[in-house]
């Protein structure tokens, strides 16, 4: 039986949070094609016959502006040490870039297995540009790393990754319950399903400036009742997220709303107001009061 942590890194948007759902069957992660979509670290774990995967999904790595994008790194920095492997996920469509040389550099030099995982390969038809785009990513690293060519989207070639991911685990007993897929809490799970259908309903600046807090959380046999605060910047995006007549924050809430009740199993009540926490994403306090520091 193999038992171990496996810790995904990469850039913005080269799918970490795509694979993660996909590997588990379900969604536990928001995804979407906006930056910063993912915040904090996230465990998703995956038991089968040959043991239990812990995987650690961590935001894409990019250059910090503020406070915000310091904690977004040291997320990722902090799940990198206690890793028995190391899922390296690139945009297999495009070669790598100063971003990608960055996190080698800064986050990689290590001696955690490495796996190079291509995602995105199925965008390319030319053989050629593939081998090409490989190359680029291979000569990064010193020494010959393996490589697993996927689609996080579609599935393609995930039960190879796995076959590789199990190769390099420690022999071990499972962690946690078989029915066990995550350690998030449903005031987790709320939080990140309101951002996401911000996010997927916003543009420009409106997705980075945006925080969630759930207020309160009160369950019943019938229905759950959620009381949310989305705070921003500015009061131009505080007039944005809610919209003409308050439309677009009842699409959100309505989306939200939808898919929670799938999740819980039960009607569920959402109730969402918005409020101005000036550059938050600069202040210490503020930061910590919304999740986004170590105590």
């Amino acid at each position: 039986m193999k038992c171990g942590f496996v810790t995904i890194i990469g850039r913005p948007n080269v799918g970490k949070s795509t694979l993660l759902n996909q590997i588990l069957g379900q969604k536990i992660v928001i995804a979407t094609d906006k930056a910063q979509t993912t915040r904090k670290r996230i465990k998703g774990i995956l038991t089968n016959e040959q043991g239990q995967i812990i995987f650690i999904d961590t935001p894409g790595i990019h250059r910090p502006l503020n406070k915000l994008g310091e904690f977004l790194i040291d997320e990722a920095k902090i799940a990198i040490p206690d890793a028995d492997v190391i899922l390296f996920l690139v945009d297999g469509s495009e070669p790598a870039g100063k971003g990608d040389k960055w996190i080698v550099q800064n986050l990689l030099e290590t001696n955690i297995p490495i796996i190079i995982v291509m995602n995105k390969v199925d965008k390319i038809k030319k053989t050629e540009k593939i081998e090409q785009n490989l190359l680029s990513y291979k000569t990064l690293f010193e020494k010959n790393l393996p490589v697993v060519r996927i689609s996080a989207k579609t599935g393609r070639n995930i039960d190879t990754l796995l076959k590789n991911l199990f190769k390099k685990l420690p022999e071990g007993e499972i962690m946690y319950p078989e029915d066990v897929v995550t350690e998030e809490t449903m005031r987790d799970v709320a939080q990140e399903i309101i951002r996401e259908k911000i996010l997927l309903n916003t543009s420009d600046e409106i997705p980075h400036a945006v925080a969630v807090k759930i207020e309160n959380y009160f369950e019943q046999d019938d229905i759950d009742k959620i009381y949310a605060t989305i705070f921003c910047e500015t009061k131009s995006q505080k007039g944005i997220l809610i919209g003409k007549n308050g439309n677009l924050l009842k699409t959100v809430g309505t989306q939200a709303r939808q898919e929670l009740e799938k999740i819980v199993d039960k009607k569920v009540f959402l109730g969402l107001e918005v409020k101005i926490e000036k550059d938050w994403r600069k202040k210490d306090n503020i930061l910590k009061s919304f999740g986004y520091k170590e105590d």
